[in-house]
């Protein structure tokens, strides 16, 4: 017996083009149709059918975070395999169904014990799945360490990068370089051949460094502008180069304080929209609901959208959420379709995983994600099952009579 979802009056963004009024049918976990109302009509359909009526409401394929630390009081880097699951289960309350719990350089036992933790909990996330680990470091540079702590920041070491993907279990997926790191080619090579996507961050790269890194497979970038050498006139610089050559793609954070929203319209009528990849860098303290906040060891709290140090009002990092970023690049002026492109089928690619999921297609697994248009989630589907609902008690068998079979 095969399990038949219907998604019934969306406005779907399928990844290629917006479509009106549609309706997308599911069955067995995947997306098996995408058709008009008319064609919906035309059609006789299961009477065990579940039918949700969107009454109009965006869907999309889901968001895909490949650059978040924490959210909800709980961290990558907490050292348990229920913070990391915690993760996955809050996770679908902002329409994320799929994301790289992200690990900033520390002392190597609390290292390899996080890496340890998110190997354990792939398979048995209760919400968003895991895409493999994001690493950010500890290969990187001093000089430009943002909140980074710099002691735990290492020169490239082959021999511990291979402890690391064993570690893991092979699901490292991307990892954060500065380009310019002595050795840094050998590095580029090794983690290409064993599907690592690097991303330079947390750099002070020359333009010719940054080119050097290129070639050898450096083609993403990590939180594009922040921690990283500056665009000037005689040295573009690491930000020079990834502006410069469209092949390089780029992590943003669109919550308004991490770049200025006339910067990130800026890098979007200098970048293919694909190559633009909407992220959260969110940490431990997002959308905590109580209790002390704290980010990177430290108290923190949150001013209007942002983390600052309690210490001394020092920006610590982003409060985003995914969708909230979707709403925000609209506010800048970016069309829906196209901040939708940023938060899901643009991750996934850069994962290479767009074969599966990231788009509304035929054959494609049914992650989904659905807003109104206050940017509100509304249901969260991932595999075809309902991992979050705040809609209005699905209608079931709204379909006439007469075309419902037998």
């Amino acid at each position: 017996m095969t399990n038949t979802v219907c998604l019934r009056h969306a406005r779907v963004f399928t990844g290629v083009t917006v479509l009106e009024d549609s309706s997308i049918i599911i069955i067995d976990g995947k997306i098996s149709d995408v058709m008009n109302e008319k064609r919906f009509k035309q059609r006789s359909w299961p009477k065990d059918m579940k039918v949700f009526d969107m009454d109009g409401a965006w869907v999309s394929s889901g968001f895909v975070d490949t650059h978040i630390h924490g959210i909800n009081g709980f961290d990558t880097s907490d050292g348990s395999v229920d913070a990391i699951l915690e993760m996955s289960k809050t996770l679908v309350e902002y329409g994320v169904t799929g994301f790289c719990p992200t690990l900033y350089p520390q002392a190597d036992k609390d290292f390899i014990n996080a890496i340890r933790n998110v190997r354990v909990s792939i398979g048995i996330e209760p919400g968003a799945k895991i895409y493999g680990l994001h690493l950010e470091g500890p290969f990187v540079s001093r000089e430009k360490s943002g909140v980074l702590p710099t002691d735990y920041m290492k020169e490239v070491d082959l021999n511990l990068m291979d402890r690391y993907i064993r570690e893991s279990g092979n699901n490292i997926s991307i990892m954060t370089v500065a380009p310019e790191l002595k050795n840094m080619h050998d590095l580029a090579l090794y983690c290409t051949k064993k599907g690592i996507v690097l991303s330079a961050g947390h750099s002070n790269a020359t333009y010719d460094h940054m080119l050097e890194g290129i070639q050898a497979g450096i083609l993403h970038s990590t939180h594009f502008f922040n921690a990283m050498r500056r665009l000037h006139h005689r040295d573009p610089g690491v930000v020079g180069a990834i502006m410069i050559h469209p092949n390089v793609s780029c992590e943003i954070i669109a919550d308004g304080f991490h770049l200025h929203p006339a910067i990130v319209k800026l890098l979007r009528d200098i970048k293919p929209i694909n190559k633009m990849v909407l992220v959260t860098d969110s940490l431990k303290p997002t959308e905590q609901k109580s209790g002390c906040l704290m980010a990177n060891n430290e108290e923190v709290f949150c001013d209007e959208g942002v983390f600052k140090r309690k210490s001394d009002n020092t920006i610590a990092g982003s409060a985003l959420t995914m969708i909230k970023g979707v709403k925000n690049l609209v506010g800048m002026g970016f069309d829906v379709d196209d901040a939708l492109r940023m938060a899901s089928c643009n991750p996934v690619t850069v994962l290479s995983r767009q074969i599966s999921t990231g788009y509304i297609l035929p054959g494609r697994n049914a992650d989904i994600t659905s807003f109104d248009d206050d940017f509100s989630v509304k249901l969260t589907m991932i595999q075809g099952e309902v991992k979050y609902f705040n809609m209005d008690k699905p209608k079931k068998r709204l379909v006439k009579k007469e075309m419902i079979e037998n």
